[in-house]
């Protein structure tokens, strides 16, 4: 366990963000060597469209399917299409850059906020090709559930994933230790890809629950789905780690809250750290961009390792 990790489970769940990304993450470093290969090629790649070495070739916006697995033990839990319906919308309005508050961005950075052009809707046919309305409903006697990935098994209490190359699976369920959510980085299995939130950080409306009802977990996991790094860099609190884009300061750690503009840490100044990205660790209300940067990554991902889903995309 990281010390930054420590430090955030130590402070009040209510109040403050934790995503277990970078857990899994290395969990599945440890255990599969075929998942640590893949990551050194999808990195690779990353660097090469980072660095404007490759570009994507993709013209317009990539419509991608998703399906809403809802995991619930109480009846609160079993969330409301209204608020499963206010998560998607959100999402189409963050990574197209087209969400009221990007005019919050601070004027030195208005250059670099970018249009990721990704959109999402809930499936419409099911991996059979039978209709559906895009979500899953499923009762559990767990009460609640880690990153341990029980939650995508229908034996180990949760609901299996359909296929991935087909759909962005998302799990919406109770999660413990203030977890608000985690996501699996492309290069791992099947079985377990896509992202999971806890229902009271999803959406806008019903059991969303502030400072996380914006809907902005589920930007941020899906930003990891899609290969993007927490922006300081998931270095213990210290000054040399990377998220691998050259357009995002450099910071000591997360920022929490809604921190006031300019913030400098890491010798960053004059205009410190980018707390408002949507990879930071800040309130819904406090995050609002991508850069230019990030989309490079996320291209990557959508012409490689994300590319079969995209081409899926525009069938259900």
């Amino acid at each position: 366990m990281s010390n930054a990790d420590s430090f955030l489970r130590a402070t009040s769940a209510e109040y403050s963000r934790w995503c277990g990304a970078m857990e899994v993450h290395r969990r599945l470093l440890d255990r599969n060597p075929e998942y640590a290969a893949n990551r050194a090629t999808i990195e690779n790649t990353a660097f090469a469209y980072e660095r404007a070495q490759q570009t994507t070739a993709r013209q317009g916006v990539i419509d991608i399917p998703v399906v809403v697995h809802v995991v619930y033990n109480t009846p609160e839990q079993d969330i409301g299409d209204a608020q499963i319906q206010s998560q998607i919308e959100v999402l189409n309005q963050d990574y197209r850059a087209a969400n009221p508050d990007v005019t919050r961005v601070p004027d030195v950075w208005r250059d670099l906020v970018s249009d990721a052009r990704v959109e999402f809707h809930l499936a419409r046919t099911d991996s059979l090709g039978r209709p559906t309305d895009g979500v899953t409903r499923t009762q559990t006697s767990h009460r609640d559930f880690d990153t341990d990935d029980m939650v995508k098994f229908s034996l180990s209490g949760g609901m299996d994933a359909w296929p991935a190359n087909t759909y962005l699976n998302i799990w919406v369920c109770q999660l413990r230790r203030g977890l608000l959510g985690y996501a699996q980085f492309p290069g791992g299995a099947a079985s377990t890809d896509g992202v999971v939130i806890t229902h009271t950080g999803f959406g806008t409306t019903g059991t969303a629950t502030a400072p996380f009802n914006g809907g902005r977990t589920a930007t941020h996991e899906i930003g990891h789905w899609l290969n993007l790094r927490h922006i300081w860099g998931d270095d213990d609190e210290g000054c040399s780690g990377s998220d691998f884009v050259a357009d995002t300061p450099n910071q000591a750690g997360p920022n929490l809250g809604s921190p006031a503009f300019p913030r400098v840490t890491c010798g960053n100044g004059p205009d410190g750290d980018m707390f408002m990205d949507f990879m930071d660790y800040t309130d819904d209300a406090a995050m609002f961009m991508f850069t230019k940067g990030q989309t490079a990554r996320m291209d990557a991902a959508l012409d490689h390792a994300r590319l079969p889903l995209t081409r899926q995309a525009v069938l259900v």
